[in-house]
């Protein structure tokens, strides 16, 4: 996301002139500038201007949109309050805000809780903030990964208020950024609950203030999903929210679910010390991930560590500690219902997924029945009523519609929708959408599983080939003593195209991204066997493996049109 602002000057005055989208107006200024503004506008547009500059660039590019609104069409000529109501300030939200100031769209936000969301507030923000400091604990205390690079050190320990006050730190000044970054640009921010009245019509909090705008966009985000059965107190059982508090290290701690929030909570509790237990409803540990990648992250983030799991069961009770009893965990198999285990534990951290935060929002008032909470939304994230029907001008991105539950999912949803709602139509390839889970190696993946694009190849009639390498062929991976870990590609052998890349390994959550975009932009393998990698780099993973997958030579199937999902 960025827009530019081009200054441009008269040889025979002072004045310079400021252009975006075709507009221009004078502005006074001593030297030339060249501005182009990118993500979140950091430092709120600070950008180290002199604060006059700042203030005169904000004035300026207010009335440049005022302009772009009032001459390209999208403005309602005060019919509505704003072109554009955002529910929901999460990054999801800022996003679609961010795009529509752009676009030169009317635009506010609105907000019951703090800006940022759930990702900034109480998710991956904070918790990568846990994984730095703990994936440090973890390598000064290996002992074997120090002297291998001819290391020694004597003691290591941890502030656990440090830690966690790293993580808070981290996230009030992200939470501020984003903040900043809105109200720079100007859009409104409207604090309260919003609730849909009808169509094009939102109430603001108990205030009753009622704003109207001629597209709407929700985008409300999840809060962790507790199941039946579970108390939760927040000091002894918790939710993820609780964790990132690091209000305390257990010395033993199960954790119910091992998918993303799971796996990456192990990493942090067993770094500082904790003894960890899974426990899994599905048959295997982190069954959303690629098998392969899944078996040997197992072997690498599991096996070796205090970690031991249970898989098959479901915890169907679990009693918080009390009266100097420890937690309890009734465990039943999964498939029978019958009684298999009972666990004592000092804490239980439930990471059995998210639910969408959809009640209250007077969906009833548009006739839209959710879905297990979630809002119904075609491809192009337009909101679907009781009947099958588009609900005009109403759209859902991010956790609230259960498409991708990621937050660059929900920016990307987000500027979707204002390209269509600015008249330029637009699908997002959702297969493009890259995942990670930031575990010491990270995993990261894009696309379809090896059994996902097997199935898709037997109903579609196509082949499906494998192509793998290992981080230890690789001397940036070597230097740094990390060796462990794979590249894996899923690819068509008649056409080039990619269906999926799974890697697990050094910054794995970094290198995913050359796949994703050549999924988004239909590169072939055939191309990007001609890229050139810098060396020594870990890049080189991604470059031998594309190099390693065997197309046939005079392949000529155009890769196939992205399909919306």
């Amino acid at each position: 996301m960025q827009s530019s602002l081009s200054l441009t000057f008269s040889p025979t005055t002072s004045a310079a002139t400021i252009s975006r989208s075709h507009h221009s107006l004078p502005l006074s200024t001593a030297k030339p500038l060249n501005l182009r503004f990118c993500g979140l506008r950091r430092e709120a547009l600070g950008l180290g201007f002199s604060t006059s500059l700042k203030h005169n660039l904000r004035r300026q590019y207010s009335v440049i949109v005022s302009a772009a609104r009032s001459d390209n069409g999208s403005s309602t000529s005060g019919s509505f309050d704003y072109d554009l109501l955002i529910i929901g300030a999460g990054v999801g939200g800022h996003g679609a805000a961010l795009h529509a100031v752009e676009k030169g769209l009317k635009t506010a936000i609105v907000e019951g809780d703090v800006v940022g969301g759930t990702c900034v507030n109480r998710g991956c923000v904070p918790s990568k903030a846990l994984l730095a400091a703990s994936g440090r604990m973890r390598e000064l205390r290996s002992d074997h990964h120090l002297k291998s690079l001819g290391l020694h050190v004597s003691s290591v320990g941890y502030d656990r208020q440090g830690v966690a006050d790293h993580a808070n730190n981290l996230a009030s000044k992200i939470r501020n950024n984003l903040t900043s970054s809105l109200k720079a640009i100007g859009v409104d921010i409207l604090t309260g609950f919003g609730t849909i009245l009808g169509p094009q019509k939102v109430q603001i909090g108990a205030s009753n203030k009622i704003v109207t705008a001629k597209n709407i966009i929700i985008a409300t985000g999840s809060v962790p999903f507790v199941p039946k059965g579970v108390e939760v107190d927040g000091k002894t059982v918790i939710t993820s929210d609780h964790a990132l508090k690091l209000e305390s290290v257990p010395d033993w701690i199960a954790i119910v679910g091992s998918g993303y929030i799971g796996l990456e909570f192990s990493d942090v509790y067993t770094a500082l010390g904790s003894e960890v237990t899974f426990v899994e409803a599905l048959d295997q540990l982190m069954p959303g991930f690629d098998p392969e990648i899944s078996k040997l992250a197992q072997r690498v983030l599991i096996n070796p560590r205090n970690i031991d799991y249970h898989t098959g069961v479901f915890a169907s009770k679990i009693t918080p500690a009390r009266d100097g009893k420890p937690v309890l965990i009734e465990l039943i198999d999964a498939k029978t219902k019958e009684p298999k285990d009972t666990l004592e534990v000092d804490a239980a951290l439930i990471a059995t997924g998210r639910a969408p935060f959809t009640e209250g929002l007077g969906l009833e008032n548009v006739d839209v029945a959710t879905q297990r909470g979630f809002i119904p939304v075609d491809e192009r994230m337009r909101v679907i009523d009781a009947n099958g029907k588009l609900v005009p001008h109403l759209y859902c991105i991010g956790d609230a519609n259960g498409k991708m539950m990621l937050a660059h999912a929900a920016s990307a949803q987000g500027i979707s929708v204002v390209e269509q709602v600015t008249g330029r139509d637009h699908v997002l390839n959702h297969l493009s959408i890259p995942a990670a889970c930031f575990t010491h190696p990270e995993i990261s993946m894009v696309g379809l599983t090896e059994p996902q694009a097997r199935e898709k190849g037997e109903k579609e009639g196509f082949e499906v080939s494998v192509a793998k390498t290992s981080f230890k062929a690789n001397t940036k991976a070597l230097a740094e003593n990390e060796g462990e870990g794979l590249a894996k590609l899923i690819y068509r052998p008649d056409n080039g195209e990619i269906l999926g890349v799974h890697i697990f390994g050094l910054h794995a959550a970094d290198l995913i991204h050359e796949a994703s975009n050549a999924i988004a932009l239909g590169t072939r393998i055939q191309d990007l066997k001609l890229a050139v990698h810098a060396h020594p780099t870990l890049s080189e993973v991604l470059d031998e493996l594309f190099k390693s997958a065997k197309v046939k030579e005079h392949a000529s199937i155009p890769v196939s049109e992205p399909v919306a999902v």
